[in-house]
């Protein structure tokens, strides 16, 4: 599958979405909208919490996240925060209350109906500190040296381009500001077959690389003090049933070769630092 097919297929997913035709990061083609409490049942499975749930705007959470990046931003009252694959506003929205009436939240994501939404949803929330730009994170549409803090959540890992994402990153953060990312990376290699997969793909599976590769991408961007602060196994919280059906087409039916695919895909939270120079 060419780089191009696959970020096709992302974007028709992501575009379904905010259209209210499928939910949750593992849903294939065929999915139906996930209840509330089911989405925020995975929300809370990745690190979130009740209070976290409530603050945001009816329809803000998609339950499309991997972990939660907010729990170690450490965001403080005045602080610039990009995220980078804002969907529709849930991480942006939380940000928004932490940094407070001066700072500023910005959201970047490739479909114009997710910015739709979340345009709609910071309305409805009186959210005055929030702003939504369609664009791609591999060429954000911001001013070098314009950010103190960036999050994302499970969002690279679908990027072709990963080496992009980061220098762009570095790029728009101020000197010495940082980064904390929830994503999926892989502890060693997938099959073949699951990785060129269409399914796997829309799953968040199939774009996901090598953690020590994921790593030496984030510092080879200029970045400093790169440190994974959690790791754990990417079926929790996650549809696991999904995922044992997609490693039971690929694997078969043994149970030990079904976990061993499934725990060789991990989500983490990692931070780094932009180098100040001079």
């Amino acid at each position: 599958m060419t780089d191009k097919k696959m970020k096709e297929i992302v974007k028709d997913k992501y575009g379904k979405i905010a259209a209210g035709g499928v939910s949750g990061c593992g849903c294939g083609s065929g999915c139906q909208v996930m209840p509330e409490e089911a989405i925020g049942n995975i929300s809370k499975g990745v690190g979130y919490s009740d209070a976290d749930l409530q603050a945001v705007p009816e329809g803000a959470n998609l339950g499309l996240g991997c972990g939660n990046p907010l729990a170690f931003s450490a965001l403080k009252e005045g602080d610039v925060v990009l995220d980078l694959g804002s969907g529709a506003g849930f991480d942006s929205f939380l940000a928004a209350r932490k940094v407070g009436k001066t700072g500023k939240v910005i959201g970047v994501d490739m479909t114009p109906e997710m910015i739709a939404k979340a345009r709609a949803n910071a309305k409805a929330g009186n959210y005055d500190n929030v702003e939504f730009l369609l664009g791609n994170i591999e060429a954000l549409p911001l001013p070098d040296n314009s950010v103190d803090v960036a999050i994302s959540n499970c969002v690279i890992n679908l990027v072709p381009d990963k080496e992009k994402v980061f220098q762009e990153l570095n790029r728009v953060l101020r000197p010495g500001g940082r980064f904390m990312v929830s994503d999926l990376v892989l502890l060693k290699e997938l099959p073949e077959q699951v990785r060129t997969s269409v399914g796997a793909y829309v799953g968040c599976v199939a774009g996901a690389i090598l953690k020590d590769q994921y790593l030496a991408i984030i510092r080879s961007a200029g970045f400093e003090d790169v440190r994974v602060v959690d790791e754990s196994c990417a079926a929790v919280g996650l549809d696991t049933l999904e995922l044992r059906q997609l490693a039971e087409q690929y694997v078969g039916t043994d149970a030990s070769h079904i976990d061993d695919l499934i725990h060789s895909v991990a989500s983490i939270k990692v931070n780094g630092v932009k180098r100040v120079t001079g």
